[in-house]
């Protein structure tokens, strides 16, 4: 826990805002200098104390004539794990996720749920599987109730038992209100909770989000997120793709970058920050000595490199929050006025764009 700081304005820039929404035991306190954090998911615990997989992903390889969509990918989902597949337009995500769900076998390695093979002849295996993709699949001259009736007769659900599932749906969903009304008169935002709601009718132990917030208004993406970290802390495992990466930020205990058909990286947030070498950044403004507040900077264990000119020094250090008032202590003692503090985190971003070379829109 960093001291406050008198007489400091501190900014801190965490350079994902969603990162904040995933912290439980945070303590921001700007112009005093108090920054205390603990990265701690809500999921963590429930999964890792489960032993067995939801689904293991073993050396997928999928070809499409002399194109390899998809090269030796190999991962695995907790029960109440989401994980994040992140990558750029055609880096493999829609192959990945077709072959998990039984629609594609892949040329080589095998996934399994729950133990089971999965390929495109097990329909046991997809009886575990609730796949909500990027397009609606609902139809908009049925009321949402009446889509959720079609899509659980398919799933061999019927009776008191639909009939049950469906108003626990459409609570989950949010449309309790909505469920006899033509989908057509539904909001974008609506149709899309409703896809998600037929995924999840058959009470799946994974469900694979493609995309379920594209093209929705900012209230409608809230709820959906909210839904998507209810169904993970109810002990559902959860397989989510995004172009939004401060959804991944907020929803994923652990993702995969994907580039160009290759796992490039996977881990929890702070594992790809280490393994990508992405730091905590510190800008100091002020008077006075800078000349000697930088070398004398240079001497602290926890900073690694230091620029500095007439007004301002730059640093890169370990754990900023924690560093932050020996750096500016060790400043002011060798004749620096300290009058400006800010404090910039990395996120996911940073990591994906120094794994790929491009941003997870391009």
């Amino acid at each position: 826990m960093v001291l406050p700081i008198p007489g400091v304005t501190v900014t801190v820039t965490v350079l994902s805002p969603a990162v904040r929404d995933r912290v439980l035991d945070t303590n921001i306190r700007l112009g005093a200098g108090l920054f205390r954090t603990q990265h701690t998911h809500g999921n963590q615990q429930r999964w890792l104390e489960m032993t067995d997989p939801v689904l293991v992903a073993n050396g997928l390889v999928r070809r499409f004539g002399d194109l390899t969509a998809v090269d030796d990918v190999s991962f695995r989902i907790e029960p109440g794990e989401t994980y994040g597949l992140l990558g750029p337009n055609g880096a493999g995500k829609t192959t990945i996720i077709s072959m998990v769900a039984g629609l594609l076998g892949p040329d080589a390695g095998e996934t399994r749920i729950l133990g089971k093979a999965i390929g495109p002849g097990v329909v046991s295996a997809k009886a575990h599987i609730g796949l909500v993709p990027q397009e609606l699949a609902i139809y908009p001259d049925l009321t949402g109730r009446e889509n959720l009736r079609f899509f659980g007769r398919l799933q061999k659900l019927g009776g008191d038992q639909l009939k049950r599932r469906i108003d626990e749906v459409l609570t989950v969903i949010g449309l309790e209100d909505r469920g006899g009304d033509l989908t057509k008169e539904y909001s974008g935002g609506m149709k899309r909770r409703l896809n998600i709601g037929i995924g999840l009718l058959h009470q799946p132990e994974l469900l694979i989000l493609d995309e379920p917030t594209v093209g929705v208004d900012p209230q409608s993406r809230n709820s959906i997120l909210k839904s998507v970290e209810a169904l993970a802390v109810s002990g559902m495992a959860v397989l989510y793709t995004t172009h939004y990466m401060e959804e991944a930020e907020r929803l994923c205990d652990r993702v995969g970058i994907l580039d160009h058909g290759v796992m490039q990286a996977e881990g929890t947030r702070d594992e790809l920050l280490v393994l990508t070498g992405e730091t905590d950044r510190v800008h100091l403004e002020g008077t006075g000595n800078l000349e000697a507040a930088t070398t004398a900077l240079r001497r602290l264990g926890a900073v690694k490199s230091v620029t500095g000119d007439r007004r301002n020094i730059d640093l890169t250090v370990e754990d900023a929050p924690v560093a932050l008032a020996g750096i500016v202590g060790a400043a002011a003692e060798a004749g620096m006025s300290v009058t400006d503090v800010e404090v910039a985190r990395p996120d996911l971003e940073s990591v994906f764009l120094n794994l790929t070379g491009r941003a997870l829109r391009d």
